[in-house]
């Protein structure tokens, strides 16, 4: 049985779902896309292209209260569900709470472990192997509502960051996810799970604090750290008083002599950094303000001398 569907997303991932559901027969009475801004949103350019309502609100509420005009331009729409496939900004409950059949959420990770909004970054540099996507209804607490899909079994490999988990591994598998969980809620067949509090976790946001590098820590840490990192906001040290931020890690075999942050020179197109209990092997990096790029060139054309120890 086709929806009538109002969309809170914005990226590539959104328009695919919006482009699955809208061609499998749901009607989309409503797409609300970021406000525009130096680069176009994928899933308002595909509202455009296919004439779907098209809504820009950079918030629904002010001063923690729902704005009552967009909550009846909302309400006039009729949608009878709510599909957040990648929403940034907060949907007060006069909206997510408004259709017959509420609202629901894509989340990567297997909740109840990783909610928030940093949950692939955390998976990677909480040593996490095995990881999946969710398909919730949408509650009040951030990420607890009950579960209506639930996809697992995917391998969180030694050399994967955010970018390639997401994209290489979870996107073709969330887009299904949510399309899944549609169905089955228009064919009246789905299940709605609560979330155990057994193993449920909440990380928050990967900013510069969480992504400085403390050489005390492990290569192994290190490693994840930077891989968590990438890439953004990019795992840093001080070079020179400046930060490097440090891309494309690997983990080499054997032990490092040097101290902590020493930069070994390179090999096989990767710089080589001590740490401890190993080697941190790093293709790409940032100097302050410049483009990201090779790190070989850099300990190249930088005037940085093997031996040089990063703070």
């Amino acid at each position: 049985m086709g929806l009538r569907i109002a969309i809170f997303g914005q990226a590539p991932f959104g328009r695919d779902v919006t482009e699955r559901l809208a061609d499998a027969g749901h009607e989309i009475v409503g797409v609300y896309a970021p406000p525009k801004g130096g680069r176009p949103d994928p899933l308002a350019q595909l509202a455009e292209e296919r004439g779907f309502r098209l809504f820009r609100y950079k918030r629904f509420r002010k001063k923690g209260v729902a704005i009552p005009e967009l909550v009846d331009e909302y309400a006039a729409l009729g949608a009878e569900l709510n599909v957040f496939p990648f929403t940034t900004v907060i949907i007060p409950p006069e909206i997510a709470d408004h259709p017959k059949h509420r609202s629901i959420c894509f989340h990567p990770s297997l909740l109840p472990k990783y909610r928030g909004g940093a949950a692939l970054a955390w998976q990677i540099m909480l040593g996490e192997t095995e990881s999946g996507v969710s398909v919730f209804q949408v509650t009040e607490g951030v990420d607890e509502g009950p579960l209506v899909v639930q996809k697992g079994g995917v391998e969180i490999g030694p050399e994967d960051t955010v970018s390639s988990l997401y994209f290489d591994k979870l996107y073709a598998m969330g887009v299904d996810a949510v399309v899944e969980a549609v169905d089955a809620i228009g064919e009246g067949r789905a299940t709605f799970t609560p979330q155990t509090s057994e193993g449920a976790s909440f990380q928050g946001l990967v900013d510069d604090d969480v992504a400085r590098i403390d050489w005390s820590k492990t290569a192994v840490e290190i490693d994840r750290q930077i891989r968590g990192c990438d890439p953004s906001p990019g795992a840093w040290a001080e070079q020179g008083g400046a930060p490097l931020r440090l891309f494309a890690s690997r983990l080499a075999p054997g032990d490092a002599d040097e101290a902590p942050g020493t930069l070994l020179g390179a090999a096989d197109g990767r710089l080589r950094i001590a740490a401890r209990g190993g080697v941190l092997e790093v293709a790409k990096l940032r100097a302050g303000d410049a483009k990201k790029g090779s790190a070989v060139e850099w300990l190249e054309t930088a005037g940085v001398e093997a031996g040089a120890r990063l703070d």
